[in-house]
C-alpha cells in the first residue's frame, strides 16, 4: 500500500546533514542527483535556479489557498524506442566487478565519475559485441541483429549492481540484406557461448583501460599493474553467466517494458514505508527466496549513500541501440526488415509539439500549467533573468 512518502522527503530532512558530512566525497552529479525528475523539490538545489535548458518562465499558482507557489519549467527530451520491431528476446549481462572500496567513497569525486564512465562503457560495448558476434556466426544464427540495451546499476536493496538488459528481435538480416533469418522457436543463442565471449571481451577491455582507472580503500593495491593483471586472471577462471528470458508477447509489451525503466532511478516511491527517527524503511523482493517480499530499514545516511551510487556521469546515456537498430541507419534497416517480413509500413510519427509545455505533458503525463500542490491553474507572469544578470529583477505582485 502506498504511504505517500517520497524519496525527496528523505533528502529534504537529511540531505543537508549528509552534504556537510560527506562533502569531500560528492561530485557535481551527486550534488544534483535529487534535483532530477520526481526529486527536484529538494531545498537549495539547482533546479530552483534557471540555467542551461531550463525555460525562463515564472508562474504563480492562481488558487487563493496557495499564495506563492513558484514553478520552473524544464524542457524535456524523450528517448523513444523504435516501433515495428519483431517480437524480441531479452538477455541480461551482469558485472560484479567493483571499481572502488566497499564504502564506495573515493577521495576524488572526479575519479569516481571517471571509473563509472569507463566501466559502464565497457559493459555496454562488451554486451553488444557479444550478441552481435555470436548472432553473425553462421553456426548459430548467421544474421545481423538489432539490440536495445538499457543499463541499470541497482538491485532491490539499492546496492551497486551494474547490469544491462538487452532487448533483441527474434532474428536478423542476412549479410547481403536479402533475407530475414528467424531464430529457432524457443531458442535464440547458446548462453554458454555468450557467457564465455562476454567474459573475454569485458576483461580484455578492462585491462586495456587500466591507466584510466583509480583505486581506493581495499582496492588500492590494484594500482600496481601486476596485481591488477593477477586479479583479472582470477576472474578469467570463474564461470560467468548471461541470463536469457523468454520473448515478449509483442511490440506493445516491448514498449511498455522500456517505458517503465527509461527514467526510473534506484527505487520507486511506492516501495517506501516510513521515515522516522533517522531511519528509512522500504519493501524489497528477495529473489534468492522465490521473490519473497521483505522490509529493510536503513539509516537516512546509508539510504542516501546507496541512492547516490546510481547517479550517472554527466552526459552518459544508459539506453543505447546497436546493429540494425543503431541510430545511423535504423530507419533504412527497419524499412528493409518490414519488407522482408511483409509487414505494412509504419505509420508516420507525428512531429513533436513545438511548445515545451505540451512536450513535457506528453513525455511525463504532468502539466506545467497545473499547480502540483493544489491542482489550481498556473498563471504565466513573465521571463526570469539569467543568473548573474545585472538587470533589475522583475517584481511580481503575488497578493
Amino acid at each position: 500500500m502506498a504511504t505517500g512518502l517520497e524519496v525527496a522527503e528523505v533528502f529534504r530532512r537529511h540531505g543537508d546533514t549528509y552534504r556537510q558530512v560527506h562533502a569531500e566525497h560528492l561530485g557535481r552529479t551527486e550534488h544534483r542527483a535529487p534535483c532530477h525528475g520526481r526529486y527536484r523539490g529538494v531545498p537549495n538545489c539547482g533546479a530552483l535556479r534557471p540555467r542551461g535548458n531550463f525555460a525562463r518562465i515564472a508562474a504563480w499558482c492562481a488558487a487563493p489557498t496557495i499564495p506563492a507557489a513558484t514553478g520552473i519549467a524544464q524542457s524535456a527530451r524523450g528517448s523513444r524506442a523504435p516501433s515495428g520491431s519483431p517480437t524480441g528476446k531479452r538477455n541480461c549481462f551482469r558485472c560484479r566487478i567493483s571499481m572502488s572500496s566497499s564504502p564506495y567513497r573515493p577521495r576524488s569525486p572526479q575519479s569516481h565519475s571517471r571509473n563509472k564512465a569507463t566501466v559502464y562503457a565497457i559493459l555496454f560495448r562488451a554486451a553488444a559485441e557479444t550478441l552481435r558476434t555470436i548472432a553473425a556466426d553462421p553456426r548459430h544464427l548467421g544474421a545481423e541483429i538489432g539490440v536495445v540495451a538499457v543499463m541499470h546499476s541497482w538491485g532491490q536493496t539499492l546496492q551497486h549492481h551494474p547490469h544491462i538488459h538487452c532487448l533483441v528481435p527474434g532474428g536478423g538480416l542476412s549479410s547481403d540484406g536479402t533475407r530475414w533469418i528467424a531464430c529457432r522457436p524457443g531458442f535464440f543463442l547458446p548462453v554458454q557461448v555468450l557467457s564465455q565471449l562476454f567474459r573475454r571481451l569485458f576483461l580484455e577491455q578492462l585491462q586495456a583501460s587500466f591507466s584510466g582507472l583509480s583505486f581506493f580503500g581495499t582496492l588500492a593495491p590494484l594500482t600496481d599493474q601486476a596485481d591488477f593483471n593477477r586479479a583479472l586472471a582470477k576472474l578469467q577462471r570463474i564461470d560467468w553467466v548471461v541470463y536469457a528470458k523468454r520473448p515478449f508477447a509483442g511490440p506493445e509489451q516491448v514498449l511498455s517494458y522500456l517505458g517503465r525503466y527509461t527514467h526510473r532511478v534506484a527505487i520507486a516511491n511506492s516501495r517506501l514505508i516510513a521515515l522516522a527517527d533517522g531511519q528509512v524503511s522500504f519493501r524489497w523482493n528477495d529473489y534468492r527466496h522465490h521473490g519473497k517480499s521483505k522490509v529493510m530499514m536503513l539509516t537516512a545516511d546509508e539510504f542516501i549513500r546507496r541512492f547516490l551510487l546510481h547517479t550517472l556521469p554527466g552526459g552518459f546515456h544508459r539506453i543505447r541501440h546497436y546493429g540494425f537498430l543503431a541510430n545511423g541507419h535504423r530507419a533504412a534497416k527497419l524499412t528493409r526488415c518490414r519488407q522482408l517480413l511483409r509487414v505494412p509500413p509504419a505509420a508516420a510519427t507525428p512531429a513533436p509539439p513545438t511548445d515545451y509545455r505540451e512536450r513535457y505533458r506528453q513525455l511525463t503525463g504532468f502539466s506545467l500549467e497545473i499547480c502540483p500542490d493544489c491542482g489550481g491553474q498556473m498563471e504565466l507572469l513573465g521571463p526570469l533573468p539569467y543568473p548573474g544578470s545585472r538587470k533589475t529583477s522583475a517584481r511580481y505582485d503575488t497578493s
